[in-house]
């Protein structure tokens, strides 16, 4: 993938809050910590896969990357700019650079244009080409993403899910960006399409050279995918390191734990390891030093009090939790 000596992306100790207001189960000044304190490096043209359960607030930090939500503190440089210092027409122009796919191709497709509107609309917005040119782009885009030049003329509800989303992709790439934030863009199709549409992105990514902020909550699809994993639970990371290094020597209880629950495709293997037990907590009470302790089956004294460290367990593999600490 032709990978580079520096980060494309650059996310330092970013945090995300959101007031609540007061009611009968809250408190005055409450606070959902939707993402706090998360840091990370993506370099470019590699795939960097955000996993974890829904709720951990991965969805929230891919939207404050392309900053349709504004963080409560922290830095997200691209190409070594603060992209939160960025006024109005800079912002503007950094758009072209940085796009987004949206989990669900329905609710994300404006229903009232056709397939060509919708293609050209980011030509329109930032004044590219002529109009003969942005037809000839919107023939190019659906060629690119596997489907006829036919469909421009037709409506979003004229499609499947999986076309439907191959239009969606299509739309962030019209701008030819560096990096594309895919918020769990197969989650909402069937699994036989989920696996088109992967293969999809794989190429695309070889033929236009580009940089992936990947979210998902399916480890197997982040692992088939991704050069880097970011585990997130809670608002924070618990660890992160190569697709092998997570998925072949997981090491925070939580990552065994996903992968222990992947079904397997032998017959009669089933999967080995502790089970995840109730509910994550509510980011509006999260639990007081290591954020996994409440369900973690290797939970200690000191997990309850303090924070855990970053570990490092290689050049790329890192983890936050005390049982790693205490084997160092």
């Amino acid at each position: 993938m032709g990978k580079g000596a520096a980060p494309l992306l650059e996310i330092r100790n970013l945090r995300k809050y959101y007031p609540v207001g007061t009611g009968l189960l809250t408190r005055s000044g409450s606070t959902v910590k939707a993402v706090d304190g998360v840091s990370l490096e993506i370099m470019e043209g590699e795939t960097f896969g955000l996993v974890g359960e829904s709720g951990c607030g991965k969805t929230t930090l891919g939207h404050c990357v392309v900053r349709l939500i504004e963080p409560s503190a922290g830095e997200i440089r691209f190409s070594g700019v603060n992209i939160l210092e960025l006024g109005a027409v800079p912002l503007r122009r950094l758009r072209r650079e940085i796009q987004i796919i949206f989990q669900d191709p329905f609710s994300s497709l404006n229903p009232r244009m056709t397939v060509q509107q919708i293609l050209r609309e980011p030509f329109v917005i930032h004044q590219l080409y002529t109009r003969r040119e942005q037809i000839d782009q919107v023939k190019e885009l659906l060629q690119s993403v596997g489907m006829d030049v036919s469909a421009a003329q037709k409506y979003p509800h004229e499609f499947s899910g999986g076309q439907r989303q191959r239009i969606g992709i299509a739309r962030s790439l019209a701008l030819k960006p560096k990096l594309i934030v895919a918020d769990e863009p197969v989650s909402a199709l069937d699994v036989s399409i989920q696996a088109q549409i992967v293969n999809l992105l794989d190429d695309l990514q070889d033929r236009f050279h580009l940089t992936y902020l990947f979210i998902s909550h399916g480890i197997p699809v982040v692992q088939h995918l991704s050069d880097t994993i970011g585990v997130m639970y809670l608002g924070r990371l618990m660890e992160v390191g190569t697709s092998e290094e997570v998925c072949y020597q997981p090491s925070h209880p939580y990552t065994q734990i996903l992968l222990a629950a992947v079904p397997r495709v032998e017959p009669g293997q089933r999967p080995k390891g502790a089970v995840l037990a109730g509910e994550a907590p509510s980011p509006l009470n999260p639990p007081r030093g290591c954020r996994f302790h409440t369900r973690c089956p290797f939970v200690m004294e000191r997990c309850s009090v303090e924070e855990p460290k970053e570990t490092r367990l290689s050049k790329t593999h890192k983890v936050w939790c005390h049982l790693l600490e205490e084997t160092e």
